[in-house]
């Protein structure tokens, strides 16, 4: 919620903490302002700021505060996150930039209250400039984005379980009423059942996420085979291992690699696994030293 607050004979200006931004960094009570206007839309309270500052007679702000809230200057290295702020300043600054984001190579940062506050707890001097504080992109990677992935990976495999029960429930559903209708006659069975909508978003999901990293834009059909090749050697040291929960990440970690690789070879990867089953749901063979042989080799 973005708030308009006025200190009558001073300003109008907005803020999303009226109690840090107005009472502990400028010092007034919250009797001695007032809230002329709230809202969600920052395009609104932007618009609706410069309005009351006219209206109000105060010198009004040469910038939109969407537009200052969108100019925080973040510098990202490898290594770091730097703010442009000294870390008595740092609290203030981000939570009045909440919802910004920012681009390091471990993907796309952003500000909410939880990444704010673990900012503010992790966040050093700079030794070159104490008007500056940083962070560093590995810890803050691994406390929000490497566990957020992490457990979409766990929840993506709880829904395609979920989902391959279902399907298979529905299939033999349809086995029984197609044998109560022949009455035994026939022992044809339609078992070539669409994937349901679930399985689907999932994959939808993967290349909305690929997407919005540049991997589709800066990444080729080749990086993602080494990948993939990557991906397929940790699923060995799993196997190898006996490692079960290295053995479900490596291949959920390859079903995403195969999903962008589809996506960057012009196809996707619904299609080719149709294309797949259609030609193993007609092949015929037998089992030799514990892998399927199939008629004619």
């Amino acid at each position: 919620m973005y708030y308009i607050y006025h200190i009558p004979g001073k300003k109008v200006g907005v803020t999303r903490d009226l109690i840090d931004r107005v009472t502990t960094q400028q010092g007034y009570s919250p009797d001695e302002y007032e809230v002329l206007d709230q809202s969600t839309d920052i395009d609104y309270i932007s618009n609706r700021e410069i309005e009351l500052q006219q209206s109000y007679g105060y010198k009004v702000d040469r910038k939109l505060y969407k537009n200052l809230f969108n100019n925080m200057k973040i510098n990202a290295t490898e290594m770091t996150s730097t703010f442009p702020f000294s870390l008595e300043k740092l609290k203030g600054k981000l939570k009045d930039h909440l919802g910004e984001s920012w681009e390091t190579v471990y993907g796309k940062f952003k500000l909410n209250d939880r990444t704010t506050k673990w900012i503010i707890n992790n966040a050093k001097e700079s030794m070159y400039d104490a008007q500056r504080s940083y962070i560093y992109n590995k810890a803050f990677f691994e406390k929000f984005v490497n566990k957020n992935l992490k457990q979409a990976k766990v929840n993506a495999r709880e829904v395609c379980s979920d989902t391959l029960d279902h399907i298979e429930a529905m299939k033999a559903e349809l086995v029984s009423h197609a044998r109560a209708q022949s009455n035994g006659a026939s022992n044809e069975i339609y078992t070539d059942l669409e994937p349901t909508p679930t399985v689907k978003f999932l994959f939808d999901d993967i290349r909305e996420w690929a997407k919005e990293r540049g991997l589709y834009d800066k990444g080729d059909t080749k990086t993602q085979y080494l990948k993939l090749m990557e991906e397929a050697g940790e699923l060995g040291r799993a196997i190898l291992k006996d490692d079960q929960v290295e053995f479900n990440d490596a291949i959920g970690d390859m079903v995403v690699v195969l999903t962008n690789l589809a996506h960057l070879g012009g196809t996707s990867i619904e299609i080719c696994i149709d294309e797949a089953y259609e030609v193993i749901a007609k092949r015929t063979g037998k089992m030799v030293n514990g892998t399927f042989v199939k008629d004619g080799k």
